[in-house]
């Protein structure tokens, strides 16, 4: 009998880290996600800042971020620099990212 009380409590351990080591690893997942995003959002809305792009840089910056699946929650334009943030819907939470792009510093 106390072996089978002692396997079942390895079993329920096991269960339960497992779980947790699967939502650790879902949620690493959609933070790389949410960075993708607003790095590639960021350099829409510099693109489009600078000329590059014709448009206007946060409605590109949504465009972008919508494409890969986020959604843009702040944009920020200063110049040529634009400044971005992303969430992307993982069940009841999100994951956020933010982003700055722009000419390197001290380009004329």
């Amino acid at each position: 009998m106390a072996g089978a009380a002692t396997t079942v409590g390895v079993l329920a351990v096991s269960a339960t880290l497992a779980v947790g080591f699967v939502a650790a690893g879902a949620a690493a997942a959609s933070s790389a996600r949410a960075a993708g995003a607003a790095d590639a959002a960021a350099l829409a809305a510099a693109d489009t800042a600078s000329g590059l792009v014709p448009g206007e840089p946060c409605v590109s910056a949504a465009d972008v971020a919508a494409r890969n699946g986020a959604s843009l929650t702040a944009c920020r334009i200063d110049g040529l620099i634009a400044t971005v943030e992303v969430s992307i819907d993982v069940g009841p939470l999100d994951a956020r990212a933010r982003a700055r792009a722009g000419p390197p510093p001290g380009s004329p």
